[in-house]
């Protein structure tokens, strides 16, 4: 009996350090195709001369669509009115402009009253 309870829990030790294993080779298979996708799009942007001028203007306008979500969050403007800091809500917002901000706006109120 004895043996078998030995047995047992070497075996759950053994699916334990099994299911880590795998977790950690997901992880550095994941990592390392972020890395190679990242390489290609910067030796794609170098080649076609967009280079830094790009990369300048899109952080500008991030930083302006944060801005712009903040201030419409914490002004007071319009009351009970909440716009999320998330990755679709910064796209549109830095895709559109001011615009954006007034079509988030527009949705929420809308949509969710």
């Amino acid at each position: 009996m004895m043996i078998l309870q030995h047995n047992g829990r070497l075996a759950c030790r053994l699916r334990f350090t099994l299911r880590v294993e795998v977790l950690e080779m997901k992880s550095i298979i994941l990592g390392s195709i972020l890395v190679v996708s990242m390489l290609g799009l910067i030796i794609v942007l170098f080649r076609k001369r967009i280079g830094l001028s790009f990369f300048t203007s899109f952080g500008i306008h991030l930083v302006l669509a944060a801005v712009g979500l903040y201030t419409v969050n914490y002004s007071g403007w319009i009351t009970g009115t909440y716009i999320p800091l998330n990755p679709a809500t910064i796209g549109t917002v830095t895709v559109l402009g001011l615009p954006g901000v007034g079509l988030l706006l527009g949705l929420k109120i809308s949509l969710f009253g």
